[in-house]
């Protein structure tokens, strides 16, 4: 074996190959055959790709899964607090060892082949669940589709959340342009499943073009809200009387919904979910990061939102819940994220900004995010840190009982302040 422990296999992958995203499944897909491996895998796939929801959506159908009994993989990204969280089964994170041997296979079998630290992951996740007999793996997409390492395997269902623009220089700058990469993840005759009522139509037509039947929100499934409980109906089934998701936000019912479409499918083909089930996995659901509150004189809320869609659920929520005092963000942000758009919409919604830097290649200065923070704040409500931890302390420190403080802008923002906690 290469190395022994896991940190060491971590840190050598993230230099192995020339960049860290190289869109493309020619490399991978060779080091996957020299694996032995196949693109139609032992067990169901379900592939989780869009914009915003990826995450609330992936906890929620696990959830369900494994309340009704069923042997679950799943395979997520980034992570928050420790790698592992990228790979886990029945709800439970594979341990180093299983990691690093799954990384010795791959290592062996690609010879002078490069990969990416994420092709990497996506290799040993679907190696470890291939080993472990599950009966079905949820599997998200890093970033766009068609050329992300996850559309390297074949789906039984597809299920797309809802799309806006992120991730611009590698997938486009509209809307058409991003769901026509999403789309990727479709296969020819199975099912796909739209959380959105409005996809866009590069979508829609690429489904039609593989015959893949397609069902989406507001037409082939509909919910009905009420003031303690919501209903779900399709064509063929009720469920009643249903909790709402223990995840926070009027917003993971559109998550939600969608997600009881694909247990729908899944329920049609050889699976058994009760409605029991579905009303288990809905209550007990969890997922760190997502409108995370930890409570206390000064309440601290952890969001990993990083784009405009997100930062209108955002903006909803902090309304929603009020606090007696002032709100308080600590911003940081990759390079290639919107910062105007995403602080436009937060801005009646937030009083004073503690905004930091992120290391990393892909990490933006805190100079840099005040700089592009001054266009619409005003300077006197912008305080720039070198650090998270840095602006978080001073956040904290300058708050007051009954105020609270967002942490928000990217999962390494999240992580830093996670971490310290």
């Amino acid at each position: 074996m290469r190395f022994q422990t896991l940190p060491q296999w971590l840190k050598w992958q993230e230099s192995l190959h020339f960049t860290e995203v190289d869109p493309g499944l020619e490399r991978v897909g060779q080091v996957w055959q020299q694996l032995g491996g196949i693109s139609k895998l032992p067990f169901t796939v379900v592939t989780i790709a869009g914009t915003n929801g990826k995450g609330s959506s992936v906890a929620m159908l696990e959830s369900i899964l494994r309340a009704a009994g069923y042997r679950t993989g799943t395979y997520t990204s980034p992570h928050l607090l420790q790698y592992n969280e990228r790979i886990c089964m029945d709800g439970k994170t594979c341990d180093d060892k299983t990691i690093c041997e799954a990384f010795d296979r791959i290592d062996k079998a690609r010879d002078d082949i490069s990969l990416t630290y994420f092709e990497f992951a996506t290799l040993a996740a679907v190696d470890i669940f291939s080993r472990n007999k599950i009966d079905i793996a949820i599997l998200e997409v890093g970033m766009g589709g068609r050329l992300d390492a996850v559309n390297l395997f074949d789906t039984d269902i597809a299920l797309i959340t809802p799309i806006s623009l992120d991730h611009t220089a590698w997938l486009g700058t509209t809307r058409e342009a991003i769901g026509f990469e999403k789309a990727g993840v479709i296969r020819q005759d199975k099912p796909v499943v739209c959380s959105e009522k409005m996809p866009p139509q590069s979508l829609i037509s690429y489904s039609t073009s593989l015959q893949a039947p397609t069902y989406m929100a507001g037409k082939e499934f509909n919910i009905v809200v009420n003031k303690d409980q919501w209903h779900w109906s399709n064509s063929h089934v009720q469920f009643k009387n249903l909790p709402f998701p223990a995840l926070m936000g009027a917003y993971q019912l559109q998550n939600a919904a969608a997600v009881l479409q694909v247990i729908s499918l899944l329920n049609h083909q050889r699976y058994a979910i009760s409605e029991d089930a579905i009303k288990s996995g809905l209550a007990t659901v969890q997922l760190a990061g997502r409108f995370q509150q930890i409570h206390g004189d000064i309440t601290t809320i952890l969001d990993v939102t990083h784009n405009q869609q997100g930062a209108e659920n955002l903006a909803q929520l902090l309304v929603e819940i009020p606090c007696q005092g002032q709100t308080f963000a600590v911003l940081s942000m990759l390079k290639d994220k919107d910062v105007v758009s995403v602080a436009s919409i937060l801005k009646p919604v937030i009083d004073v900004w503690y905004v930091a830097g992120l290391e990393g290649s892909r990490g933006m200065t805190s100079d840099t995010l005040a700089a592009q923070l001054t266009n619409i704040i005003d300077e006197d409500n912008i305080r720039p840190f070198s650090t998270v931890i840095e602006a978080y302390d001073q956040a904290m420190n300058c708050a007051k009982k009954g105020d609270r403080v967002l942490v928000f802008g990217s999962f390494h923002t999240v992580e830093a302040v996670l971490t310290r906690l």
